[in-house]
């Protein structure tokens, strides 16, 4: 046992300890290493616990600490003694520490794995869930010193203690002896805690949106003496959307007798304000914000929405006036929109929140709209705008929000919060930049699960004001990535606000068979050839003529909608000319009561040049003329509210003109059926193609939709020998850091994971080629392996079937004549395979997206075209079936053009072995299987390459932090 005299440390300070952390109630806490210069913080923490939590800790009355204690809990070696605090405002709030013990609970270094944990939470802090975020992160540090298990005194009545053992998911042991309860958790990580971390995760992170969205009071700090500017305009927005929490005018420049700014209290400070500020939203200029996040940590802000700029966007110097931003938020528990953002948007009626630059509130809906820059917010909202009172019908926002940089709040953290919120039935995301595809897609893929997510992905080019970690893979790849999470990957805002109005006002379709009917022959057959090109299944189109009346377009979309082969319906309809001719509220009275008669099918207008139709697809049902009824048009009972489109581009109506009953669209059941209750709005388009854009997104997520229900499984196979693939793995890195293993250790490395490698034998020399030819036995193959010819059979450096020696000997001399001398082609010999079409198997481990298997056809052609499909690992069986086939050259595999079909569950169980391997040994971070010839029986590898490294960070795995900045 080590005395008091010794070191501070046997490690130096492991910094990357240290975390910042989203609690339970939405605030924040920074984690750190406890180290000697403390003491002051500890005793002062130790004044604040109440007695009755000192008993809990020390089994005894404890009301101070000695001088002994406080050097004993100050003094750590990092390795057998670690202790950690929670801090808030730079003060201890919580801590945690661990001693490594023997037998017998003996004071022990390694190899000992088993160590005592104990944790002490201020009075005040707790029910916060500062100890369960305590734990996740003790048991990761002593996971990384080689401690395995934690033991735990506890008294019975301490039941929150108790509790965070119990529901931290670690496998545990307890027991009670001598009046203790005495626990014992096993620290290898589970399913169950994996799980109850990322719940965890989700319900902190959701909270802390939350408050920002849904303040009970706001300050605006930097509203101008004069109108207009930033800080005065949004003041007023904020007014004029009708929120009725405290609000507060700031600005240190105010005269001290001012009381009020347009009708709004007016102060000179935060601090000033009497009362709690839940939200500040920051219009200052940069250099004043230090001083203003002051301000609101002291007084207990709980958020911040920075608009001011001059941040990471304008170069180094912001950039480091950005990360200095963040961290003094973040030390007083606040959490940021922005900096450089152009705000948020609440239209629920209890709340009606406008904090930003847009001067009129959009309309209430059940969207949520996330953008990363200002400029794209703008565009999101006017979009959605004149879309949504105009062709399209009332379909609103729910909430918005425009984070500029940003530096805290990303779109991961908004995806939490819509996840679970009532009040959004579709999410629409611009994202420039992903800095975290991993735990994006993880989000994305439990969100897609249960309501559509809609994005446009920035092409890879961060703007400068983004910090986000690197990544190698290819923009294609990632979009793949997210359409594997169930992700509606779209190219515009264009696309994006017409595959969301759609997802908003219509139920899911239940395949890809679509009818077509409309008064235009000609707009019907343009609508039939773009769902072809769409991979739909169009049945012909019905023609109505240009003398169609409302009741006949009433009967057709009812036989359409009725008809069991068909499972969404597009109309096509054009202006018609004569004293005959339809009106245009006539028409959609029409299609919206033939629509509520089946209103399990999505149904879709396509209108050339009608801005009546459109407005009178967003009329309400009691305004329709009674010539509707008159021809015999029936109304479904309930159905009196809006039902579809509006107009063209108009400006922003009054907020007052906006106000009334909020519209709640249908939402989207898993099944695809709408809720029952609520009246379908029918969106309408302007083009054939964008409307069966946004039917071919709606059709290919409702397919992921009824596939993610039964999600597949990760098999077991029973001749993997996991273990001996990490003793052989640990033996390899034991010689390097990262090295490329050759070709022995590769094919020893898979066998252990049931992957056979064909045995190549070297050639140097004619006579070593016709002595392994010999061993493997003929018919033989004969490869240049040389870099610049190694899988390149159209270079000419493969020679195939080779029966005898003779064959072999001459395609030697072949290779050396072409290609020059042994030493330069590196040839070998490999028995052949039987013949089939060749393929290739890839994983990599990307730093932010994780470990990606990939397949192909090996081929330049492939190559050429880019024709490989990714999916993340680990893969699922039905995961493994779905890449094989998502390839365009996967017609190949299954007898194209009379050619005999290939094993294809030999393949797809190849795949999810390459899975199991890289996915239990991280410390694997490149294979290449090529080529792999999948045969008509069997997949047989004939070349591989293994590159081992120590294992990546897998942060999103590891205990709850927010990023580093």
């Amino acid at each position: 046992m080590r005395t008091s005299a010794e070191p501070q440390s046997r490690y130096e300070y492991p910094a990357h300890w240290e975390a910042d952390v989203v609690l339970r109630d939405g605030g924040t806490a920074r984690i750190r290493p406890i180290t000697v210069d403390d003491a002051d913080r500890l005793v002062h923490f130790y004044e604040q616990v109440s007695d009755e939590s000192k008993y809990y800790r020390f089994f005894a009355p404890y009301p101070r600490l000695s001088a002994k204690d406080v050097h004993r809990f100050t003094h750590h070696d990092f390795v057998d003694r670690v202790g950690l605090a929670a801090t808030v405002g730079g003060e201890f709030i919580a801590t945690v520490r661990y001693d490594r013990i023997g037998a017998g609970g003996a004071p022990a270094s390694g190899p000992s794995d088993e160590a005592e944990v104990a944790f002490l939470v201020q009075d005040a802090h707790q029910g916060r869930g500062v100890a369960s975020a305590l734990l996740e992160h003790i048991a990761a540090v002593a996971r990384e010193r080689g401690i395995r298990r934690f033991a735990a005194e506890v008294l019975p009545a301490n039941n929150k203690m108790i509790k965070v053992f119990t529901d931290a998911g670690y496998t545990q042991k307890r027991s009670f002896e001598d009046g203790v309860v005495r626990l014992e958790l096993d620290l290898e990580p589970t399913d169950r805690a994996l799980a109850v971390q990322y719940a965890r995760e989700q319900r902190a992170e959701a909270r802390s949106v939350q408050r920002l969205l849904a303040p009970g009071s706001v300050a605006v700090i930097g509203v101008g003496r004069a109108p207009g500017g930033v800080g005065r305009s949004v003041l007023a927005n904020i007014r004029d959307a009708g929120y009725e929490g405290p609000l507060y005018a700031v600005n240190k420049a105010f005269p001290e007798d001012l009381a009020e700014v347009d009708g709004v209290a007016a102060y000179r400070s935060v601090r000033d304000v009497d009362g709690p500020v839940d939200l500040a939203v920051v219009a200052v200029p940069a250099e004043y914000v230090p001083a203003v996040v002051a301000e609101c940590g002291e007084h207990g802000v709980q958020g911040l929405v920075v608009l001011s700029a001059g941040y990471a966007e304008s170069g180094p110097e912001g950039r480091e006036r950005q990360r200095a931003l963040v961290q003094q938020a973040r030390a007083y528990g606040m959490r940021i929109i922005g900096p450089n953002a152009f705000g948020v948007i609440n239209t629920a009626a209890d709340v009606r929140l406008n904090a930003s630059l847009a001067p009129e509130m959009p309309r209430p809906g059940r969207i949520g709209m996330f953008a990363q820059s200002g400029a794209i917010g703008i565009a999101l909202l006017s979009r959605l705008h004149r879309r949504g009172g105009g062709v399209t019908g009332t379909t609103g926002v729910s909430t918005f929000v425009s984070a500029g940089n940003r530096a805290d709040v990303s779109g991961n953290d908004v995806l939490q919060y819509w996840y679970e919120d009532p009040d959004t039935d579709v999410v629409l995301m611009y994202l420039e930049t992903i800095g975290n595809p991993r735990k994006f897609t993880r989000l994305a893929r439990r969100t897609a699960a249960a309501k559509p997510l809609v994005v446009v992905q920035g092409t890879g080019t961060a703007p400068q004001g983004h910090a986000v970690r690197a990544t190698r893979l290819p923009h294609a790849t990632v979009s793949a990535l997210l359409r594997q999470a169930g992700v509606i990957r779209v190219d515009t805002i264009t696309e994006l606000v017409d595959a969301g109005l759609l997802l908003a006002r219509q139920p899911l379709p239940a395949g890809p068979r679509v009818a077509i009917l409309g008064n235009s022959e000609s707009l019907g057959v343009l609508t039939y050839d773009r769902c072809l090109a769409e991979g739909l299944r169009p049945a012909r189109p019905l023609d109505l003529t240009t003398g169609a009346t409302p009741e006949d377009f009433h009967r057709a979309l009812s036989a359409a909608l009725a008809d069991d082969t068909n499972d969404s319906v597009v109309v096509t309809a054009i202006p018609a000319i004569g004293e005959a001719s339809p009106g245009d509220a006539e028409l959609a009275e029409a299609l919206r009561s033939a629509a509520a008669g089946v209103p399990g099918k999505p149904v879709l207008v396509v209108h050339v040049e009608l801005g009546g139709l459109a407005e009178a697809l967003s009329a309400a049902a009691s305004t329709a003329p009674a010539a509707v009824r008159a021809a015999g048009v029936e109304r479904a009972p309930g159905t009196e509210r809006a039902l579809g489109a509006g107009g063209g581009a108009q400006p922003f109506r009054p907020a007052e003109r906006l106000s009334g009953p909020a519209e709640r669209p249908p939402t989207t059941e898993a099944d695809g059926a709408p809720a029952s209750e609520t009246p379908r709005l029918i969106p309408a388009y302007p083009a054939a193609e964008r409307a069966v854009r946004a039917l071919a997104e709606a059709v290919r997520y409702g397919q992921w939709r009824r596939e993610a229900a039964e999600p597949g499984r990760v098999p077991e196979y029973e001749d993997i020998d996991e273990k001996g693939a990490a003793w052989l793995i640990g033996e390899l890195l034991e010689r390097g850091e990262g090295l490329t293993i050759s070709d022995a250790q590769t094919c020893e490395l898979l066998a252990k994971y049931g992957i056979q490698v064909r045995r190549a034998l070297p050639a140097p020399t004619p006579d070593d080629a016709v002595a392994a030819a010999r061993a493997l036995g003929y018919p033989v193959a004969l490869k240049a392996t040389a870099p610049h010819l190694r899988h390149r059979a159209d270079l000419g450096g493969v020679r195939l079937d080779l029966a005898d020696e003779e064959q072999l000997r001459r395609a030697y001399a072949e290779l050396s004549e072409l290609f020059g001398k042994p030493e330069e082609l590196r040839p070998v010999v490999q028995g052949m395979a039987p013949r089939g079409v060749d393929t290739v198997v890839r994983t990599v481990i990307d730093p932010a997206a994780g470990a990606v298997l990939s397949f192909g056809l090996a081929g330049a052609a492939s190559q050429l075209l880019d024709d490989t499909a990714h999916r993340l690992i680990p893969v699922t069986d039905r995961e493994a079936t779905s890449l094989v086939r998502a390839i365009r050259t996967a017609p190949l595999l299954f007898g194209w053009r009379g050619s005999t079909p290939v094993d294809t569950p030999a393949l797809e169980e190849l795949l999810l072995r390459v899975s199991r391997l890289v996915d239990d040994h991280p410390e694997v971070v490149a294979v290449t299987l090529e080529p792999v010839v999948v045969a008509p029986h069997g997949a047989n590898v004939l070349g591989a390459t293994v590159r081992l490294a120590p294992p990546p960070a897998r942060d999103d795995h590891g205990p709850r932090t927010m990023p580093a900045y």
